[in-house]
């Protein structure tokens, strides 16, 4: 990453006293409080196309893009959700050069430290999905100091998806599975829909409600495969670091104009 990059963009901002209302009476009383979605999935899209239209480099949309999910989960925790769920790094993202790669580490890295007292005092519990093995030790390992430091929070679960891939998530649950069975016999009839989804990485927090694609993009991306089988999708043109409390708003207001049928169509 580029000395000038690192050093105008290395203090990402670390909020301070207490943290005012997002949404206006108003704005709430559009919505129906006994359908919001407690499970909220983003694909956060556009954070390059985002920084190309300004002639800045791919880390600057990046870096841009994680201030914007810090406001995105304030909001959604005002409005009572209770997991959001960000597809932050796929197992796909490896391919692209060494110097953004490198550059995405350095921002998860910061992030995770820098925003580990914000994230006590708003009641954010962290996780993640994916393998992280494959992740750079210091990442690693502000990733568990902040884990740990939020443990008993409360009021919003963030879990990132680093090195996540659908597809791969299915694998490492079958491998858990005949790894089981080594120890003790799994008959067929055991294999329910119930058994494979305890395997999953998404197992404590169930499937999301909700998922959000920004930039406009209309494929899921190797995201939750399994879990968004009955998902409502809301797609939206609008680039990840433009999105605001107010996009999250017009989402979820989307959600709660849909009739959501499971095991059936009208």
């Amino acid at each position: 990453m580029d000395d000038e990059i690192m050093t105008a963009h290395s203090d990402i901002s670390i909020e301070s006293g207490d943290p005012k209302e997002i949404y206006s009476s108003e704005e709430i009383s559009f919505l129906d409080p006994g359908k919001i979605p407690k499970h909220i999935a983003i694909i956060m899209d556009g954070n390059r196309r985002w920084a190309k239209q300004r002639d800045l480099p791919p880390m600057m949309g990046h870096w841009e893009g994680a201030e914007v999910l810090t406001d995105v989960l304030r909001a959604a925790s005002e409005l009572g959700v209770k997991t959001l769920t960000v597809y932050a790094f796929s197992t796909e993202n490896w391919v692209r050069p060494d110097q953004e790669i490198e550059a995405l580490m350095n921002i998860f890295e910061l992030y995770l430290v820098r925003k580990r007292e914000l994230m006590i005092r708003d009641g954010i519990r962290l996780n993640a999905i994916g393998d992280l093995s494959r992740l750079p030790v210091n990442v690693r390992n502000a990733f568990q100091q902040t884990k740990k430091a939020t443990e008993s929070c409360e009021k919003i679960n963030l879990v990132l998806a680093l090195n996540y891939g659908g597809r791969d998530e299915i694998r490492r649950a079958v491998v858990k599975i005949l790894e089981e069975h080594d120890q003790q016999e799994i008959r067929s009839e055991d294999l329910t829909e119930e058994f494979i989804a305890k395997h999953l990485d998404t197992s404590p927090w169930g499937d999301p409600d909700l998922l959000i694609r920004t930039s406009g993009e209309l494929r899921v991306s190797n995201f939750l495969l399994w879990q968004i089988s009955y998902a409502e999708i809301y797609i939206t043109d609008v680039l990840w670091p433009e999105f605001s409390s107010k996009h999250l708003l017009e989402a979820i207001l989307a959600y709660q104009g849909r009739s959501r049928r499971i095991g059936g169509t009208s």
